[in-house]
């Protein structure tokens, strides 16, 4: 064993013991989610049969009926729609904004600027792309306080007569700011509901996934939308997002996926459902390995004087790992690191790159099974000060500390990690 290789074991094994018991804790959340999603598969009498495929037009689909009962039993909403035909988190999103949304109408983005893919989405009047601006959807944006939490007196005062749906985004996207959990969600429904009992609430539920024991519905929001390809599908599902909520909310929502008099009575799974079940039935777990994956990504790094955000012992409301490097080489060298750890793809060197839908180029790990799909390891960082890496995912424990052991030594190896 070489003298690096005995000091990671060393940071390592202190790594373990040191967040020992915010590790542990993330078991009983397993336990409750997983309870959680059995009973909503008794409730709804999922059987084999639901499994089956179905072609054209999918009517009488009862295997995609079923599915959206599910979800919406498990999100704790009024009703759900779940479709492989969704691409993204992006697409999801969208279709449940302009579902929402007419013209004339107003979005309150409530907790700063959305993730940058949401920006082509939003737009500006007139430009041509079909954007919310440019069908005559006006959006506003209340940037957070400088330590991440809400300016209360910036959304009443942003808040208009048109104003109609109030946005938050759970995951820290890329900022370095907390992630909001369940609980301050259900603050933040009360407070806007006070200012606008009509207003809409919508969260964009990326990443949030089954790291709680609650859903956002549960306290209050009108309407969740998230990916398949992130926590909810549990690494099996190849494609889709959902839409969760209120049940007239997600049937607007449904009529944007599809169209007005469609909506979601009728679409072929393509032979997806089957991994979309599996893939919820086993979500909590693994979801469970990825968190317990960046808490020990935290441990390890702030031995190594790395700033990390969330810290180790800090509460987790998403899967979002972030690590602040002082320059961009030793950032690309992490990013590199974690892609040399996958099982797909590890010969592949990433590089930054103009990713479209993001305005500073980005440097993007992702050795997945499923492309893009960040319930399984991947890392991402644009490239600009700060230098922040953001880590997520990991469909077992052992595959992130595999990871996190290759990029101390790539660090080491560059003079960025003492050994």
């Amino acid at each position: 064993m070489t003298g690096l290789e005995a000091q990671w074991e060393r940071w390592a094994a202190k790594a373990e013991e040191t967040a020992g018991e915010r590790l542990r804790s993330v078991d009983a959340i397993v336990e409750k989610n997983q309870e959680k999603v059995i009973r909503a598969f008794q409730k709804q009498k999922v059987s084999d049969y639901h499994f089956a495929g179905s072609t054209g037009y999918g009517y009488n689909d009862r295997g995609r009926e079923v599915l959206d009962l599910v979800y919406a039993d498990v999100f704790g909403a009024e009703a759900a729609i779940v479709r492989p035909h969704l691409v993204s988190g992006t697409h999801t999103i969208s279709a449940a904004l302009f579902g929402c949304l007419r013209p004339g109408d107003e979005l309150l983005f409530v907790t700063g600027s959305p993730y940058d893919t949401l920006h082509k989405v939003i737009g500006k009047p007139g430009d041509g792309t079909g954007s919310l601006s440019d069908w005559g959807i006006a959006c506003k944006t209340v940037p957070l306080q400088n330590d991440g939490s809400m300016d209360w007196d910036g959304v009443a005062s942003a808040v208009s007569e048109k104003t109609k749906v109030f946005a938050i985004q759970r995951s820290r996207g890329y900022d370095w700011r907390p992630s909001f959990t369940v609980a301050q969600i259900g603050d933040m429904v009360r407070r806007i509901k006070s200012i606008s009992p009509h207003g809409i609430v919508f969260v964009d539920n990326c990443y949030g996934e089954f790291t709680e024991d609650k859903e956002p519905p549960e306290v209050g929001a009108d309407l969740i939308a998230g990916s398949l390809i992130k926590n909810p599908g549990g690494g099996l599902a190849p494609s889709g997002g959902y839409i969760a909520g209120r049940a007239d909310l997600v049937e607007l929502a449904a009529y944007r996926i599809t169209a007005p008099g469609i909506g979601g009575e009728v679409g072929a799974m393509l032979g997806t459902t089957r991994s979309l079940y599996q893939g919820l039935f086993l979500a909590p777990l693994l979801v469970g390995q990825a968190v317990k994956g960046s808490i020990f990504a935290a441990a390890v790094f702030e031995q190594l004087g790395f700033e990390t955000h969330p810290r180790w012992q800090d509460e987790r409301t998403d899967l979002i790992q972030a690590i602040r490097f002082p320059a961009a080489e030793p950032l690309i060298a992490f990013v590199q690191a974690v892609q040399k750890a996958a099982a797909v793809d590890a010969h592949v060197v990433p590089e930054p790159w103009d990713m479209p839908g993001y305005e500073h180029p980005v440097i993007m790990a992702a050795g997945t099974f499923i492309q893009g799909g960040s319930l399984e390891l991947s890392a991402d960082a644009p490239i600009r000060e700060p230098y922040i890496a953001y880590m997520q995912g990991g469909l077992t424990y052992a595959h992130v500390k595999l990871a996190v052991r290759q990029a101390c030594f790539d660090l080491a190896a560059k003079g960025y990690v003492k050994g």
